[in-house]
């Protein structure tokens, strides 16, 4: 096996390579607006520092969202574009469950019950869900504002905490998803015979721009 895993659902282009026993390499920038100019030169940077071709590639894992429009469209249309050229397995998770799963493994939720997590989803919203402590999402995904996340005293992982920290409280655990947590999900999820077919992407809402829509005739 060998796993490109990719996520663009936040300011992080963050990708990985995962030969199916460990992480073999991983690239993460940050750029809220460039998501299209650094998916690819990360793809390469994973794939010379393991010393592979896109043609050593068995399986791309990506994250759907919940995200805005246009960065998780790039993520989106590369995986699967990657996947039909190439013939790979194609797999989808959910981004916040990456989070969830990243905080879980560096133990950083501590021995609450349950915890968020909340990314930031602009228009002073975020996007969250509730999950319980073996990362089962439980709740969501959702948008909302901040003071109308359940939190109910739970921990909230993520950058939507550090955005609002005032209403959602510090934040804890990492920040935003990690190419690296995405592969280490898919790949134990497989080998626990798990399927990753929710390909669809977590708009949750309607884009930020939108078509114009057609002229109205003028009668004469």
């Amino acid at each position: 096996m060998l796993l490109l895993a990719l996520d663009t659902a936040t300011p992080a282009v963050t990708v990985a390579l995962h030969d199916g026993t460990r992480v073999v390499a991983q690239s993460t920038a940050h750029d809220p607006r460039r998501h299209g100019e650094l998916l690819a030169p990360g793809i390469a940077a994973v794939l010379t520092e393991a010393g592979a071709d896109r043609r050593d590639l068995t399986d791309v894992a990506v994250g759907t969202g919940p995200g805005p429009f246009t960065g998780l469209r790039v993520g989106l249309v590369t995986a699967r574009t990657l996947a039909l050229a190439l013939g790979l397995r194609l797999h989808g998770v959910c981004t916040l469950d990456v989070l969830a799963r990243d905080a879980l493994d560096a133990n950083t939720v501590g021995l609450a019950d349950g915890f968020v997590v909340a990314t930031d989803a602009r228009r002073r919203e975020v996007y969250w869900a509730g999950y319980d402590l073996t990362g089962e999402r439980v709740e969501g995904p959702a948008v909302a504002r901040p003071a109308d996340v359940h939190r109910d005293g739970r921990p909230v992982v993520g950058r939507g905490a550090q955005l609002y920290a005032d209403v959602l409280g510090d934040a804890v655990g990492p920040l935003d998803p990690s190419g690296a947590a995405l592969a280490r999900l898919v790949v134990a999820g497989l080998d626990a015979g798990v399927v990753f077919d929710q390909l669809e992407p977590r708009y949750l809402r309607r884009p930020d721009v939108m078509e114009p829509a057609a002229r109205k005739r003028v009668g004469t």
